[in-house]
């Protein structure tokens, strides 16, 4: 095992915080009690995985106080969607029911205390241990963050869960105390300890790996002096099968912290400072346990460093009034205001690297070596947000339980930073037809920068290309030509407007969605991000190499920081017909959030001045944007690598309207699909009919593929010279046992088959139902070949020529372990239908089922 580094990946977080119970003391059935403090769990662990740059702000899922089903649905969404690092966090209270075998059980918001086993609102752990191991878990690594009473039994119920090796090891367990210890519920001010010092670690700046987090948790517990109960010190526990550093995680990589601050949104309140003694003579020092826990408060305001000061005074008896100066509200830097940024997930690297440059600058420093002001950066989908800003200005200010843009996408920004100016026009015509909103966007004049978004080709295809002045699908076109086996990429244009402006060159003037997105490599789920998806292709070396990307130009300069790999060295083309990035300048102005508007509008203001300045423009220049007007050169040194102009010609900018139709387009050409399936029921198949390798058992294995929306039908290839096929199945929507029943019942022929007239057929039908809108379209014909003959000539010419045209892929699936060979008419045909040809040399069930699926919207979409 190495260390794992899971940045560019897709990972998990879920936060489950059980602050409220519905049942406690004195109700003989209820827990002992409500646990405030983890309300602020919940918030300060939230904000340090966000600040720590592992975790993007759509990755960190937190429920409050859920239910057990609540739970559980949540979990299981964590294991589905994750492919690099999953971590599970859980505060609340927790029961053992056997200290011998170590029944550990997590207790949620509906928890009672029954006799017996079953313990009602409860989830145990060895539930929760099925749950991550699970077979459709893709994750990495599965970090389990226990902070409640009993953690340390969990250990013991790792060791015993029964589970594949593989899928045991991957799971690394941090807890917050001993074996059959209980904790104290903490002040109902701030964090539990164990939390608050995991959130501080994380928050140290660096990199933080979990062999480096936990042992520093507990040397600040330690020197804390924290005590379970009964007066026991409450030590932290770690599993990590085997505890070895280089069988580890990273957990946070933010920037390293070279100002001590005070962040003003986290939720300390530290007693006041009590009057001078009325006559002469030192201020009465504190009972002990209180100047311990005004410590530990102080330690989360000022950070260990700080700390270390306090209990220094503290031991060589400088308490007193000035150890309460140092514990009260004044000081010599007050706490900052903070500002927080949302912007495009493609932009946000490099944004984040200009608000770390901007704070630590000398901009943001008053005459007394203090912080103005701290700067939050984070990101989210960007259709989301435009639809968030749009229409649920509401309920971002009001979040309600089926409608919470700040657990969907973050906390209400001060300032925006869409990719395009576009965007701010997008919200404001949502906006105009709402009753009322309760955001107000105020653009600057100008993009701050420019980037063009290329075709980043792999420099050996590159060099066979015109690079510029070409429109995309010339430059597709070309690269198919110059490489068959040329894979063309894109992340999710509902999540970046570099893929969704790509979008749009793909679809072209004729405006062909579903063409566009055949034209794409097949992928289950395309990456969330440019960098994501920089990041993924690597994993595959052969992929790696014939593969372009559609990116923005920016990242092929500045590089992406994820895990080491060697890449593809890439040159980029220029599309004519995409518009470039314009990252845009917004103010948000609150409805009601005026109480410091002006403090937060000097923040703004200045952040403004120094990113739009020489010092920002710099930063902006490493990261590799180009100037916002004229000739849009470099704004930084050309990269050694060279391959980038000096200059380029800006293409016309974004048009909303245009996005939105391309947007629209591209939902509905991944709606629900049509498939028609042709099946060869001539007499030659008779050898071939029964089973799982049958004609009518392998169409059966792709039906899971299809869901309940999608349309389809079988019809049965047999007769010449008339009518050249029956139908088994009518053509519409269907429950799949109803399908696989026409399956069952379907019967070869003692017929010979016209595979030509019976695709020309097909193609017809599926041209007629696919008219009017972008839904993907399937054609299936499957075949032993045995009456290829009458596929060749005017026959074939004729079906090569619709096929080129219909717009419909045609899947070719020949029984024959030839039928695929090169020059073979199903060849040929998937070829012009722009699908694939399956012969019996591949594996066959598995490869049809994925480009059926791909089409539908069953069970694995």
């Amino acid at each position: 095992m190495s260390r794992f580094d899971p940045r560019g990946r897709r990972n998990r977080a879920l936060l489950v915080g059980v602050s409220e119970y519905d049942h406690t003391a004195p109700d003989p059935q209820g827990v002992s009690g409500q646990l405030p403090a983890v309300r602020h769990n919940r918030r300060t662990l939230e904000d340090a995985l966000h600040r720590g740059g592992v975790f993007r702000p759509g990755e960190v899922r937190v429920l409050a106080s859920p239910a057990p089903d609540d739970f559980t649905a949540e979990l299981r969404r964590a294991v589905r969607e994750t492919e690099g690092l999953l971590l599970l966090y859980f505060a609340g209270h927790a029961v053992v029911t056997d200290t011998s075998t170590h029944k550990l059980h997590l207790q949620m918001r509906t928890a009672r205390i029954v006799a017996g086993e079953e313990l009602p609102g409860a989830v145990s752990f060895a539930g929760v241990l099925g749950e991550l191991c699970a077979p459709e878990s893709r994750a990495e690594k599965v970090l389990v963050i226990l902070d409640c009473c009993y953690a340390g039994n969990a250990a013991a119920i790792w060791h015993r869960f029964e589970a594949p090796q593989e899928s045991k090891e991957k799971i690394l367990l941090l807890m917050s105390v001993q074996p059959n210890r209980c904790i104290l519920g903490g002040d109902a001010d701030v964090a539990t300890p164990f939390t608050r010092e995991v959130a501080g670690v994380l928050d140290g700046g660096g990199e933080v790996w979990l062999s480096t987090l936990y042992p520093a948790v507990k040397q600040r517990m330690a020197d804390g002096g924290y005590e379970a109960e009964d007066n026991d010190p409450q030590k932290p526990q770690a599993l990590a099968p085997p505890w070895n550093p280089d069988a580890d995680v990273l957990l946070a990589a933010g920037p390293v912290h070279h100002h001590l601050h005070l962040p003003h949104h986290l939720p300390y309140h530290l007693p006041p400072r009590p009057p001078r003694p009325p006559g002469p003579g030192p201020a009465p020092r504190p009972p002990r346990h209180r100047l311990r826990g005004r410590l530990r408060a102080a330690a989360d305001r000022l950070g260990r460093t700080a700390l270390s000061l306090l209990l220094a005074l503290a031991a060589t008896g400088a308490g007193g009034y000035g150890l309460y100066v140092l514990l009260g509200d004044s000081g010599p830097c007050a706490p900052s205001l903070e500002l927080r940024v949302l912007t495009d997930p493609d932009l946000e690297p490099a944004l984040r690297a200009s608000a770390d440059a901007y704070v630590a600058s000398a901009a943001n420093t008053t005459g007394e070596g203090c912080r103005r002001s701290g700067v939050t950066v984070y990101s989210a989908g960007a259709a989301d947000v435009v639809t968030a800003l749009g229409e649920r200005t509401d309920a971002w200010q009001q979040p309600r339980e089926d409608d919470n843009p700040q657990r969907d996408i973050g906390p209400q920004p001060d300032v925006w930073i869409p990719a395009t100016r576009a965007d701010v026009d997008r919200v404001n015509a949502a906006a105009a037809r709402e009753d009322r909103v309760f955001a107000r966007l105020e653009p600057a004049a100008g993009p701050l920068a420019y980037s063009p978004v290329v075709l980043a080709v792999p420099a050996g295809l590159g060099a066979r290309l015109d690079v510029t002045g070409r429109l995309l699908s010339e430059l597709v076109d070309a690269l198919e030509q110059a490489d068959p086996r040329a894979e063309l990429h894109r992340p999710d244009p509902e999540f970046t407007d570099a893929a969704l402006l790509a979008t749009m060159g793909l679809q072209g003037a004729r405006a062909d969605a579903r063409g566009a997105e055949r034209r794409l490599a097949r992928a289950d789920l395309p990456d969330s991000s440019a960098v994501r998806l920089l990041c993924s292709l690597p994993e595959d070396d052969a992929v790696d190499d014939r593969s372009a990307a559609l990116v923005p130009e920016f990242l092929l300069k500045s590089g992406i920081g994820c895990h080491p790999a060697t890449r593809t060295q890439r040159v980029a083309a220029y599309p004519a017909d995409v518009p470039g990035l314009e990252p845009a300048f917004v103010r948000v102005r609150w409805e009601d959030g005026d109480r410091d508007a002006a403090a937060r509008d000097d923040a703004v203001d200045r952040f403004r001045a120094w990113l739009t300045g020489k010092d920002g423009l710099a930063v902006l220049g490493e990261h590799g944007f180009r100037s916002a007007t004229g000739e849009r050169r470099l704004l930084g040194p050309q990269p050694a690598s060279a391959g980038f102009p000096a200059s380029v010609g800006p293409a016309e900018p974004a048009r909303p309207e245009d996005m939105e139709r391309a947007l629209d387009r591209y939902a509905n050409a991944h709606g629900p699909g049509r498939v028609l399936y042709l099946l060869d029921s001539s007499g030659s198949m008779a050898g071939r009919w029964d089973g799982d390798s049958g004609g009518p058992g392998i169409l059966k294995q792709t039906l899971p593929g299809l869901g309940g929306e999608d349309e389809y039908g079988v019809w049965a290839v047999h007769g010449v010279g008339g009518r050249t096929h029956t139908g088994l199945l009518d053509f519409g929507t269907h429950g799949r046992a109803d399908a696989e029943r026409a399956l069952d019942a379907a019967r070869w022929r003692d017929a010979e088959a016209d595979p030509g007239a019976a695709l020309l057929d097909a193609l017809e039908f599926m041209e007629e139902r696919g008219a009017g809108d972008e839904r993907p379209q399937l054609i299936v014909y499957l075949t032993d070949g045995e009456d290829d003959g009458r596929l060749t000539g005017r026959a074939l010419r004729k079906v090569l020529d619709r096929a080129g045209g219909a717009g419909v892929p045609v899947a070719m699936v020949s029984l024959a372990s030839s039928g695929c060979d090169e020059g073979r008419p199903a060849t040929r045909v998937a070829e012009a239908g722009r699908g694939r040809c399956l012969d019996a040399g591949d594996d066959l069930v598995p490869a049809l089922h994925d480009e059926v699926a791909r089409t539908g919207t069953g069970e694995e979409r």
